[in-house]
């Protein structure tokens, strides 16, 4: 630390503590990779790659 001061993580203006987040995160991450390797995950995301690649021609 310089100065004596601590260094501010960037909560993306969340205002939600930064050891709070991970935890979170250590919860999510496996049940959405656990989704998206499920068929029904599967999919999902081949429905919304589909959907991206029609608003990209839309533009």
């Amino acid at each position: 630390m310089k100065n004596g001061k601590k260094k501010k993580l960037n909560d993306y203006g969340t205002g939600i503590p930064q050891h709070e987040m991970e935890a979170l995160a250590r919860v999510l991450l496996p049940e959405i990779e656990k989704f998206y390797a499920s068929e029904e995950g599967q999919r999902r995301f081949a429905q919304w790659q589909a959907e991206q690649a029609k608003n990209q021609k839309t533009k």
